[in-house]
């Protein structure tokens, strides 16, 4: 599995990530996240509204079991790490 990021770094957003799962197919906005301190895999969600107004949210990626979700988030995540070695975060502006 070949795993592309783009830098993001809004809000707790990290990046963005778009996996190859086979030659020449995509999966786009996997997104990574940081919730207080700790890497979070945020798999892409289709969203419509019901009869009845309320948002309803489909999974576009399901998995067979946990284990195969977790296995997967892992990877991602390992990825996301040995890239963010070689590409560090650039900071545009200062706090004061």
């Amino acid at each position: 599995m070949k795993i592309h990021f783009r830098d993001v770094q809004a809000g707790s957003v990290e990046a963005r990530a778009v996996i190859e799962l086979a030659e020449g197919v995509f999966l786009n906005e996997v997104t990574l996240l940081n919730i207080e301190g700790e890497l979070v895999v945020e798999f892409p969600r289709k969203s419509f509204q019901g009869k009845t107004k309320r948002t309803i949210y489909i999974d576009i990626v399901t998995f067979e079991d946990q284990d195969k979700r977790l296995l997967w988030e892992i990877e991602i995540k390992e990825a996301y790490r040995n890239w963010r070695k070689e590409n560090k975060k650039v900071l545009v502006y200062e706090n004061k």
